[in-house]
């Protein structure tokens, strides 16, 4: 399966971002999308995650209340709202999908990895 996201940039403190994962050729329905994000030198954090069949969403302590995570029913995609971005948001945000594991597995940073994309940039900056 590809996994592509898209809709990174550049925004100021205070800013909205929507990116989106869409997830082509997975063989088995999924069972969970997630995002983390990654910073060079640094272990990669939890963002969200939704599943699947219920869309029911988790999402880190530090995102709770500014990003939200949603299904696109028509296809095997998420969307990520991020808004009132903050400057410890920037990093390389990459789309994470699983057909078995559920999101509290599948965001575990030591977790190994099936369906992750290249990742989007995210950068806020004044």
């Amino acid at each position: 399966a590809q996994v592509v996201e898209s809709g990174g940039g550049l925004v100021q403190p205070g800013g909205s971002l929507r990116l989106r994962c869409e997830i082509a050729g997975a063989t088995v329905p999924l069972r969970s999308i997630g995002w983390f994000r990654q910073v060079p030198g640094k272990e990669r954090d939890a963002v969200s995650c939704i599943t699947v069949s219920d869309s029911a969403a988790v999402y880190a302590t530090s995102v709770k209340g500014r990003f939200t995570i949603a299904r696109d029913n028509a296809k095997n995609a998420v969307y990520l709202q991020m808004d009132r971005l903050e400057a410890e948001d920037t990093g390389r945000y990459h789309c994470v999908a699983d057909q078995w594991m559920p999101c509290t597995v599948l965001l575990r940073p030591t977790t190994e990895l099936h369906y992750v994309g290249q990742g989007t940039q995210v950068t806020v900056s004044s």
